[in-house]
């Protein structure tokens, strides 16, 4: 069985038996799958190891994309290896970061994944925690309420892919032939992203989603990023905390 669901952040109640009775009987066999923003590898600290051995004792394996309020800093400290046809790292022996622009089999279906986005949250800057004037910009900013980020300790600027992601998912696409029965981002194509409304721009991610969604054939795409659970045309699923199983 896989069964899919969106952002997370760092909390992982929706997988406790209560939340999740479908759980009973599954293996690690089975994998559940995170659309980005897993939170799960955020500070290193205890409560991390908690989480991340919580979930190592779940009686399924969890798989995510990254999305754009992960700790690239330290998710890039784990050995990259391949895993069913793509490249993953291995953040417990049952709990996976699905490395961006791969192709994986899971029980007998493919599945592309592009992790990242951007965050749209931060409109009032993001703050250098080197700088001199640092504590007081800070002070400034929690006293206005203000939507701001922290290098490398809230946000990170490889939140977005860089080149060479791009070219390599584009290679993987081309070696299926640009035929995947599933693709999994965190967040959406451009012009799926302009339905959605709100406050989200496109960006260099979304139009390479836009090219994918050109230029690829999928049954189902499913991401997160927005919150809200949505089915939208064309095979697009739009995931929070709603948990979906995968035929």
């Amino acid at each position: 069985m896989i069964y899919a669901t969106g952002d997370t952040h760092g909390e992982f109640n929706r997988f406790t038996k209560a939340n999740f009775p479908e759980r009973v009987g599954m293996t690690k066999e089975d994998c559940v799958l995170i659309c980005g923003d897993f939170g799960g590898v955020w500070d290193g600290g205890k409560q991390d190891r908690w989480n991340l051995d919580w979930l190592e004792d779940l009686p399924f394996t969890v798989l995510f994309v990254s999305g754009n309020h992960e700790n690239i800093d330290l998710l890039e400290q784990y050995p990259v290896e391949e895993w069913r046809g793509g490249k993953v790292q291995r953040i417990r022996p049952h709990v996976l970061h699905l490395c961006r622009g791969q192709v994986f089999e899971l029980e007998g279906r493919t599945f592309f994944t592009m992790g990242g986005a951007s965050s749209h949250d931060a409109t009032d800057g993001i703050l250098e925690p080197d700088a001199p004037d640092y504590r007081s910009q800070l002070k400034w900013m929690r006293w206005h309420n203000a939507r701001f980020r922290v290098n490398h300790i809230s946000w990170w600027a490889r939140e977005l892919p860089g080149p060479e992601e791009y070219e390599e998912a584009r290679r993987n696409l081309e070696r299926v032939g640009h035929r995947v029965n599933f693709v999994i981002t965190h967040c959406a194509p451009t012009s799926v992203q302009n339905l959605l409304g709100g406050e989200y721009v496109p960006d260099a991610l979304t139009d390479f989603l836009e090219e994918v969604r050109r230029t690829t054939r999928f049954d189902h795409w499913l991401f997160g990023h927005y919150h809200d659970n949505r089915n939208l045309d064309d095979g697009f699923v739009l995931l929070w905390e709603q948990m979906v199983r995968i035929r």
